[in-house]
């Protein structure tokens, strides 16, 4: 049974999270305990932004969660009719099989003796990964240390903590270490280290279009969440002055926030809030001093699609290609975590008459629709060689169905892209595709044990991002005992 704190006895930390997170609830503030501990209005010294003046030295490191287990065995399939390629897939997957003919194919720069290509739907995707930003990162999962089949079926090494769990490995994911209890996420590792980049700190580095996650979680860098609307502010206001009731409101709240306290919680709760209303009312400021978007790009209606097309809006602010008033000068380094959900298809996930239809296929064209559109964005800002977006998610899904969708699984393939992904290749080794028990990464319906961990796919990253040699170990402490800290796809 996993160590964790029980519901009743939380850590310090935990309770001032959970009651400022309780206050978001009720519409003061969203996800309050994650924003940053410090912020301040931006002075004057800001001043005007020059369009594409992009700062050489910036860099954004996104993180795309698949919330719920991605079903990546029919993100990427093979197409060669070999016994081991196309026959060997449509025979395990059985009716969760796409066709064979498809529109897009993958022109994939080292074979492994397959020819590939995406779900039907990712044709953006496709695009992006046939012109070079994009790749493909093969079966990657969390892992305690490399692991053989012989040695999970005689459980002979660590495993990973509750596998196959929805929350444990959405955490582990999110944290890089499976073997354990939750303390810090990589993402807030990585901000922790590079903080120390940025000559602005106004707002964090660690921005959430999606409430609260695991992989932003750090120890001095606290993640700011805001919506894809922009800033968060306090409810039932239309501003901090004002003679109208909303507003005397809205100063009557912030005044009892600065109120001095004798009692510690109190203290931290009200200056935690304060700070936070203070960036909230910044990144408005900014966010309406360039109304006027600086692309042109246009990014699709869902939650995904939004959600990026704001942390599009938030780089440009950062990044030297905003148009005026204040800005976010002086962020060299961002991260940003963007969330989409409804992957635990159990069911439902193909259409019976036209498997290259139904819930699965809404949900990667929405994610390959969204990436296109994200990268296009920043490259018309200028900045494509300095964003570098990444998919995670909570494990894969079996090989084989149970009927009408399939089951919790492990290892999944995922994608990475920007300008400087070495792009259209596959990194690392694909698996078999019987499903059957048979194969040596098998360990019964397709669930396949890693052949990449997190930890080196993370480490990628955060090399890329200027973590350096020394410093990995603080953000990875479990990379040592991986063979490859640098997948060579950045």
């Amino acid at each position: 049974m996993n160590p964790k704190n029980l519901p009743h006895d939380p850590t310090r930390r935990k309770f001032l999270g959970a009651c400022c997170a309780s206050v978001g609830a009720t519409g003061m503030l969203s996800a309050l305990a994650q924003l940053r501990l410090t912020g301040a209005i931006a002075n004057a010294e800001n001043g005007t932004r020059v369009a594409g003046a992009t700062a050489p030295d910036y860099k954004a490191l996104v993180c795309l969660f698949l919330a719920g287990g991605n079903d990546a065995n029919n993100l990427i399939i093979p197409l060669d009719s070999s016994a081991t390629g196309y026959q060997a897939y449509a025979t395990g997957r059985g009716t969760l099989a796409l066709p064979q003919t498809g529109d897009a194919k993958l022109n994939v720069k080292t074979s492994d003796g397959h020819d590939y290509r995406f779900h039907p739907a990712m044709t953006g995707a496709r695009d992006l990964f046939n012109s070079g930003q994009l790749g493909v990162i093969a079966n990657v999962g969390t892992l305690a240390v490399p692991t053989t089949k012989a040695q999970y079926n005689a459980r002979s090494v660590p495993l990973p903590f509750q596998l196959f769990s929805h929350s444990d490995q959405q955490v582990e994911w999110q944290s890089s270490i499976a073997d354990k209890p939750f303390v810090t996420g990589w993402g807030g590792r990585i901000a922790d280290v590079t903080d120390s980049l940025n000559s602005n700190n106004s707002i964090s580095m660690s921005i959430s279009l999606n409430g609260q996650n695991s992989f932003q979680v750090g120890n001095r860098v606290a993640q700011y969440s805001v919506s894809t609307n922009g800033s968060i502010a306090l409810s039932s206001s239309t501003g901090a002055t004002g003679t109208n009731l909303q507003a005397i409101r809205t100063q009557a709240q912030k005044d009892l926030l600065v109120a001095q306290n004798n009692n510690l919680f109190e203290t931290a709760f009200g200056g935690m809030t304060s700070n936070a209303i203070a960036d909230s009312d910044l990144l408005a400021t900014i966010l309406a001093a360039n109304a006027t978007l600086p692309f042109t790009t246009t990014f699709p209606t869902s939650s995904l699609g939004q959600q990026l097309k704001t942390i599009a809006r938030l780089i440009a602010a950062a990044a030297g290609t905003a148009t005026a008033g204040p800005s976010l000068s002086g962020l060299k380094r961002q991260i940003f975590f963007a969330r989409i959900g409804g992957w635990d298809l159990h069911a439902g996930q193909v259409n019976a008459g036209d498997h290259t239809l139904g819930a699965h296929a809404n949900l990667l064209g929405d994610v390959s629709n969204s990436l296109s559109a994200f990268y296009n964005a920043t490259s018309q800002l200028g900045v494509a060689n300095q964003v570098t977006t990444f998919t995670a998610s909570d494990f894969g899904r079996t090989f084989n169905t149970n009927g009408d969708g399939s089951d919790h699984g492990w290892g999944s393939h995922h994608l990475v892209m920007g300008g400087a992904v070495k792009g259209g290749d596959i990194y690392g080794k694909m698996p078999t595709w019987t499903g059957d028990g048979t194969g040596p990464d098998d360990t019964g319906r397709g669930r396949w044990i890693p052949t990449t961990s997190v930890d080196e796919f993370s480490a990628t990253m955060a090399t890329w991002f200027g973590v350096s040699a020394t410093n990995l170990p603080l953000i990875l402490p479990n990379v040592g005992r991986f063979a490859k800290p640098n997948l060579g796809f950045l």
